[in-house]
């Protein structure tokens, strides 16, 4: 069954309209195959072996440690039987060629322009907080999403559409699901007004490609508005436009995840039968408006896929296209993964054990077997702050940052357990719970008392706290 959205059932005929065509510049470039050279630049262009340090000149912004310096050489996307890069493939099979080139970027230092400015960031995003992002250096980053891409893509890809897969880098808890590298998938589809002469042909023209797109045999909820207060649409950008640039980003989608779940084999009986169901809901994002995030109905729960909406009009001009439009999507392959292949720990896609690794074969998503879980053991690490210091001022991302960089992998699980302010001196004391196992091999008390004092050390060298 297919729940029709409200777009579908009335499509704007702006007659008295072509502001589209008038507010752009009718001297169209052409991108011939010269125009690729800063894709093919980034195919073939391999990390370096340098240190950043050897690189990038550090100053008070740098923030990006050794070990995480050592993740950006891993590329997991390269081994072709990693179920991420097995996820990776059957998406990118979805989208036809002749339509999507695949780039490829495997360098992951960007600069903060790419990574913000060029998207539209405002400058107070709490996304370039230094207690979110890796920096080399105030004017580089470690990416911290695909869409630090988008403006070269849309700039020198020749064909309509693009499709990029790449690691990105972004400070965060120590949990099952959160790792301080992941990999996303970032895509985008435009259109040029080159050729046309009114704003009914454009539609028309956006139309037609969208009725290319194979109509899904799933159920489809979409409540939501083509645009509203709350989810606008740009400013000087035609509804009727907007509605149809909507439809093809949404139709071609939906075709995605239906056919990404009609690979998965399913051994849960209960969930044989049952129907796969997606949703849209209202979502905001800074370079695209309106926007829309992708739930799916899986395993009893609504799982959040996709990302996206119109590609905002600024990147366009970034890419010195003004004249186009277009949609962007943005995916995280990590937790899609975890669903699709069973996987319980995001620690496990990083694992060098060949229990792990020789589970999978290219192309086809099967479910993770579980080996023997090793037995964990839980430290707790109490401190007072400095006088003057307030539970606000510490960054749970500033010790997650220490506990990885000592413990690496071994670590579980690491969260804040305790928040406490002394009545007389006014000094703030806080306490972490840290739970060591490894995916691998059982760990030692020895083992994890040495590591435990290197991460007290850690927190005391950097922070000045008073341990308890």
């Amino acid at each position: 069954m297919r729940l029709l959205r409200p777009c579908q059932r009335a499509l704007f005929s702006p007659n008295d309209s072509l502001s589209l065509f008038k507010s752009v510049s009718h001297q169209i470039r052409k991108v011939s195959s010269e125009g690729n050279t800063e894709i093919k630049r980034a195919r073939d262009t391999q990390p370096s072996d340098k240190p950043f340090s050897k690189v990038y000149a550090a100053d008070e912004w740098t923030n990006v440690t050794p070990s995480i310096e050592g993740l950006t050489r891993r590329r997991l996307l390269t081994n072709p039987a990693h179920p991420l890069s097995t996820l990776k493939q059957i998406i990118f099979s979805k989208f036809p060629e002749s339509e999507y080139t695949r780039a490829e970027f495997p360098v992951s230092q960007v600069s903060v322009y790419e990574n913000f400015d060029s998207l539209h960031f405002p400058k107070d995003h709490p996304g370039r907080s230094k207690t979110d992002t890796y920096y080399l250096n105030k004017d580089y980053v470690l990416r911290t999403h695909t869409s630090a891409h988008q403006v070269e893509c849309f700039r020198d890809i020749i064909t309509p559409g693009f499709l990029v897969a790449a690691d990105v880098y972004r400070r965060d808890a120590i949990d099952r699901t959160h790792y301080p590298v992941f990999h996303q998938m970032e895509g985008g589809r435009w259109w040029s007004p080159e050729g046309v002469e009114s704003v009914e042909d454009f539609i028309a023209k956006i139309n037609a490609d969208t009725e290319k797109i194979p109509r899904p045999e799933i159920t489809i909820i979409d409540e939501t508005l083509p645009f509203h207060d709350g989810n606008p649409i740009q400013q000087g950008q035609d509804p009727a436009v907007c509605i149809a640039i909507t439809n093809h980003l949404k139709r071609t989608l939906e075709m995605v995840v239906s056919g990404v779940f009609k690979n998965v084999v399913i051994d849960d009986e209960a969930l044989k039968d049952q129907p796969l169901q997606i949703r849209w809901i209202d979502a905001t994002f800074p370079f695209t408006s309106p926007s829309w995030e992708m739930e799916v109905f899986w395993g009893g729960d609504w799982l959040e896929i996709f990302g996206c909406g119109v590609t905002h009009q600024e990147i366009f001009a970034n890419a010195g296209y003004p004249e186009r439009v277009g949609w962007a999507f943005g995916l995280g392959l990590e937790r899609l993964a975890m669903v699709l292949f069973g996987v319980p720990d995001i620690r496990l896609f990083w694992s060098q054990d060949p229990r792990f690794l020789n589970q999978f074969v290219p192309g086809v998503v099967s479910q993770f077997e579980k080996f023997s879980k090793y037995p964990g053991t839980y430290r707790d690490i109490a401190f007072w702050l400095k006088q003057g210091e307030t539970a606000d001022s510490f960054y749970d991302n500033d010790l997650m940052d220490i506990v990885r960089e000592s413990a690496g992998d071994l670590v579980e699980d690491a969260q804040q357990i305790d928040k406490f302010t002394h009545p007389k001196t006014g000094r703030t004391s806080l306490c972490y719970r840290i739970r060591f196992q490894s995916m691998e091999r059982t760990l030692l008390n020895e083992e994890v008392n040495e590591l435990q004092e290197v991460i007290r050390k850690g927190l005391t060298d950097k922070f000045g706290v008073e341990l308890r």
